[in-house]
């Protein structure tokens, strides 16, 4: 599925999902993506359980990113095994080795970086994909602002096979201007289609679903 996600015209992944009826709803309105975050200090919390009385009804319908910080093995795989996630969100300070693991596995992998701080090593192309952040410091995304789109543009040119998702602060209002001036494969969204931490913005979500079909 993620191979699907990842195509040519571009996609919708709509992070931090902490209820059953959003995912419910992204997945109804044709959302190509949704993020669980499984780390404990994010406002934006998924525990597992809450994950297991919900995934499994949505299985197929959208991609399900499991967002995982410094606390992947061996949760992210044991997650992957029951079937409630299908992509693996690599997104505090883990390493290359960690990528691998989790391909080498086939599990999918989504590494997610600092603008200010892209990998200088060749990255995998199959069954991979790049998200480029906002800096964050030791919050790890999260900040709701934007970045220089030109270094997202930069990477996407110099490495054509690689693909490279675009987060930090996109909004309804920003969504084509983030797409016109990078050409990411998908747009990453979590505040930007909120109406509180968690809670989802079904307005912003249908007008960020209308800028990506252009």
């Amino acid at each position: 599925m993620l191979s699907e996600f990842l195509s040519p015209t571009p996609s919708l992944k709509i992070c931090g999902v902490t209820s059953g009826s959003d995912a419910r709803k992204l997945a109804d309105l044709g959302v190509q993506a949704l993020g669980l975050n499984f780390w404990p200090k994010s406002r934006r919390y998924c525990p597992p359980e809450m994950a297991r009385s919900f995934s499994p009804s949505i299985s197929g319908l959208i991609l399900r990113v499991g967002v995982f910080v410094n606390n992947s093995r061996p949760l992210a795989e044991d997650l992957f095994a029951e079937g409630l996630i299908d992509v693996v969100q690599l997104h505090g300070d883990e390493t290359f080795d960690d990528i691998h693991y989790f391909l080498k596995k086939d599990i999918p992998v989504i590494r997610a970086v600092s603008a200010l701080k892209l990998p200088k090593t060749d990255l995998p192309t199959q069954n991979f994909a790049l998200l480029i952040d906002t800096p964050a410091g030791k919050n790890y995304g999260g900040t709701g602002k934007t970045f220089d789109w030109t270094i997202a543009r930069d990477l996407i040119h110099s490495h054509p096979d690689l693909p490279v998702i675009l987060a930090g602060g996109i909004t309804p209002l920003n969504a084509d201007d983030a797409l016109q001036a990078a050409h990411p494969v998908a747009l990453d969204v979590a505040s930007g289609a909120e109406i509180s931490p968690g809670r989802k913005d079904f307005a912003k979500v249908t007008s960020l679903l209308s800028t990506i079909s252009q």
